[in-house]
């Protein structure tokens, strides 16, 4: 469906090791990091996109997260929802809700929300009933 997802940061090294923290629990792989430009990428597997991508706004006014926007990312299992929130939050993000069911969604949806370095909103979520529940 997607191709690519950008998101601006302002401060870009802060934001790089933010996400050089936060990908490998989900297995997303750096694909790219271009400093002078700035920019840096991860991708999916096997294929090369989706390509997730951050960086200095293209027309180089300053980075606004912005209100009602998020990307989710999906996890494998509950334990990587678990283990890249406190990752997220240990590398200088900020909760945006804990780490658990989210029933209103559907039964078996498990999540967490969290807010970038730059202020950018995510989620983790797993949509699999838990190991014990199959």
């Amino acid at each position: 469906m997607y191709s690519h997802i950008m998101l601006g940061v302002q401060d870009f090294d802060r934001a790089v090791a933010f996400y050089r923290a936060l990908m490998p629990v989900l297995e997303i792989q750096e694909r790219f990091c271009d400093r002078a430009r700035p920019w840096a990428g991860w991708q999916s597997r096997p294929d090369p996109r989706p390509l997730f991508l951050i960086g200095k706004p293209y027309d180089r006014q300053p980075h606004e997260a912005g209100n009602g926007q998020m990307i989710a990312f999906l996890a494998k299992d509950r334990a990587t929802v678990d283990r890249a929130h406190s990752t997220a939050i240990a590398n200088g993000g900020t909760s945006e809700g804990a780490p658990g069911l989210r029933p209103e969604y559907h039964a078996n949806y498990y999540g967490a929300y969290f807010r970038d370095t730059e202020g950018n909103k995510l989620c983790v979520a797993c949509h699999s009933p838990q190991e014990s529940e199959k």
